[in-house]
């Protein structure tokens, strides 16, 4: 499923190919067993079948947490966002309390425009599975979304020391600098990024954009991006300083959900 949003705002164009994208599990709870077939119709992609299968099974056992769980991942992958949001809420009121559960629940919400429900599960997935790269990822996505660019910076910085790799993290935490005005800062990130990922198209498409503003991205004092371990220590003590830009809008590339196992 992928969609396109345009939110206007008085700053460069910025692409971000990130997406509100599903983790690749639904579920791994080792207190809980769902039915064989039923998950196995999730893993083969057959949602249509997936969805009857699990509808039986919480007929039959409307307590199974797990169940509830990954009828609503399926639901969610046809498209059905109010009973993919129910079922999740069921498998939490039952007692699930996997950090999958909860940042699959923010990504539901934050798609169904509900900012403070996405914001207050995908900091229980946090909480839960802070190990995860993902868990701050999509939390850093949904403060960005909201505008608290300072706790966007940190969440995306912490999902980088994670896993320095992510090629859509690294390109929001350009976002995210320039946005906050920056511009500096976001440079440097796409420069690497693009240095490192020449096929990465949004990179180069906001490198592009910031082009009639290098020689002031250049000539400020922050043209070197410090590593994320020194960048969270340093931000409270940097300053932003606004760089004039034409009033256009920001573009959201289509995004895509990776499927459940």
């Amino acid at each position: 499923m992928s969609r396109r949003n345009r939110i206007t705002m008085g700053a460069a164009i910025l692409l971000l190919s990130l997406g509100i994208a599903r983790i690749a599990s639904a579920g791994d709870s080792e207190l809980q067993v769902c039915d064989t077939s039923a998950d196995y119709a999730l893993g083969a992609e057959d949602y249509p079948e997936a969805i009857r299968l699990h509808e039986e099974i919480v007929r039959e056992h409307p307590d199974d947490a797990l169940a509830h769980y990954h009828l609503g991942f399926a639901l969610g992958m046809v498209g059905n966002r109010k009973e993919e949001i129910r079922e999740y809420q069921r498998a939490a009121a039952l007692g699930l309390n996997d950090w999958d559960l909860f940042l699959n629940l923010g990504l539901a919400q934050l798609e169904n425009g509900d900012l403070d429900g996405a914001t207050g599960c995908l900091r229980e997935a946090v909480l839960l599975g802070g190990s995860h790269p993902e868990s701050h990822f999509n939390l850093a996505l949904v403060y960005e979304r909201r505008g608290m660019h300072a706790d966007a910076e940190r969440e995306m910085l912490a999902s980088l020391q994670l896993n320095p790799r992510q090629a859509d993290a690294r390109n929001l935490l350009g976002v995210i600098y320039a946005k906050e005005g920056n511009t500096a800062r976001a440079w440097v990130v796409w420069s690497e990024l693009v240095h490192d990922q020449p096929d990465y198209a949004p990179a180069r498409t906001n490198l592009a954009l910031l082009g009639s503003k290098n020689e002031v991205v250049l000539g400020q004092t922050a043209a070197v991006v410090p590593s994320p371990a020194a960048a969270v220590k340093a931000i409270e003590d940097q300053r932003k300083v606004p760089t004039q830009m034409h009033e256009t809008e920001l573009v959201m590339a289509p995004q895509n959900k990776v499927e459940g196992e």
